[in-house]
């Protein structure tokens, strides 16, 4: 072979060898990644899917929780839910937590952060107070609130009314200030931690951005608006998907505030599946249930996802 062809030969030959190493290198790069991750996939199977699988299959059967001996009852599980007046009123508590919720703390969040992004006296203290309020879960939240709103005339609330002459208020044996008092108390707790998750944005924005916005003679709330506000998406994003699929899956405040009453006024979904499902032995009914809110909920939580994503790039 003379030199010529030798020339052309030896660099498509030492091509197609790159080829495989980097190929065998890359097999071998997602051989180690899938090594990591295996026991995450492990327990994702073991602690997600088949759950999920039983309760799918069990929803389909009159299990009781304690006999295996079942039978499969079709759609008779999800009718039932259906024609529940509880379980119905649940749902509609429930969304309306969520919602009013979610709206109520990045609303009032969001200025917050703007407040204890500025340097005053106290200004590290005043942040960790806020922050402080969340750090107890809220079934303790629950508890303490539900002295301090006690309809009797011993409640923290009446015991200072009573000093001006008004009669004890039943807040948590009427229905309407029941719902309010929940919401309340839930808007309250986890303010101080969204707002937390907003300063952290906020002192990563750049300060030249406002600089800027001042030497072409934008004002404050023109600053807020095209400046901070697009800055904060991320974070709107973040704060609004947790509050949303924490909303719709609360149970410990509204429980050990009223535990679901007066009536059905404060009943959550989730209550009702752990005392339909644990409380009367119908783990098919409760089962049926859990599915219909693991759809409903993803489908709520997808679509609050995709408009945020929509504002986000709207504000980009």
């Amino acid at each position: 072979m003379s030199n010529a062809t030798a020339a052309r030969t030896l660099p498509p030959i030492n091509e197609a060898l790159n080829r495989k190493r980097r190929k065998a290198r890359a097999f071998h790069d997602d051989l180690t990644s899938f090594w990591f991750l295996l026991p995450i996939l492990a327990l994702f199977v073991v602690l997600f899917l088949v759950p999920l699988a039983q309760t799918l299959y069990y929803s389909f059967t009159d299990f009781n929780g304690y006999s295996m001996n079942m039978h499969l009852v079709g759609l008779d599980n999800y009718k039932k839910v259906f024609s529940d007046s509880s379980t119905l009123q649940g749902l509609g508590f429930t969304i309306l937590y969520a919602v009013i919720v979610m709206v109520g703390v990045t609303c009032l969040a969001i200025p917050l952060a703007v407040v204890l992004n500025k340097k005053f006296i106290g200004c590290n203290f005043v942040r960790s107070l806020f922050f402080f309020f969340s750090v107890p879960s809220l079934a303790i939240m629950g508890m303490v609130w539900k002295y301090i709103f006690s309809p009797m005339k011993t409640g923290v609330v009446n015991s200072v009314l009573s000093i001006f002459g008004i009669d004890p208020i039943p807040w948590l044996s009427n229905n309407a200030l029941a719902k309010f008092c929940v919401i309340f108390i839930a808007i309250w707790a986890q303010i101080g931690w969204h707002a937390t998750l907003y300063l952290a944005f906020l002192q990563a924005i750049p300060a030249d951005l406002y600089e800027q916005a001042t030497v072409d003679g934008a004002n404050k709330w023109q600053q807020f608006l095209h400046i901070t506000l697009p800055q904060l998406m991320p974070g709107i994003v973040t704060s609004t998907f947790l509050l949303m699929s924490g909303g719709l899956k609360v149970y410990d405040l509204p429980y050990t505030m009223t535990k679901g009453g007066p009536g059905y006024s404060t009943y959550t979904v989730t209550q009702s599946i752990i005392q339909q499902g644990i409380g009367q032995s119908q783990y098919g009914i409760g089962s049926a249930l859990a599915v219909l809110f693991f759809v409903a909920t993803g489908v709520v939580v997808f679509l609050q996802m995709g408009i945020s994503n929509l504002i986000s790039r709207r504000f980009q």
